[in-house]
């Protein structure tokens, strides 16, 4: 990625560093089965974006034993992004977990997105 190439947006930058993030939570219990396995929704707060640049960007991707993405095919690289920040990573919560049956319906329980969430992602 060339470094510095063209300065970015800053409010665009900010308001995309403030969208939910998302991250896949599994816990196995102690026999092997899964204990835990949840889609977890959390956001970055409390950030001070000092720096943001936009360039041409590059990706390698190499194997290793416990992720194999260097078999994935990279189709197009979309943008690269530099920025310098200081942020907190908030706390995060359970969007959906793919273990807990609801005993009335069957179904898994799930969080719903509000609307204005939905709008901000989109928009």
């Amino acid at each position: 990625m060339g470094y510095k190439h063209r300065a970015a947006d800053k409010h665009e930058v900010l308001r995309s560093l403030g969208t939910s993030n998302f991250v896949l939570k599994i816990i196995p219990h102690v026999d092997g089965t899964p204990r835990i396995c949840e889609l977890v929704r959390y956001r970055l707060e409390d950030i001070v974006l000092k720096e943001a640049w936009n360039s041409p960007a590059e990706l390698q991707l190499f194997r290793h034993v416990i992720a194999d993405v260097a078999r994935l095919p990279v189709l197009e690289i979309v943008s690269g992004h530099h920025i310098i920040a200081d942020l907190t990573l908030g706390y995060g919560e359970v969007a959906f977990d793919y273990l807990a049956n609801d005993a009335e319906s069957g179904t898994a329980h799930h969080f719903e997105i509000k609307e204005r969430e939905l709008a901000n992602v989109e928009g």
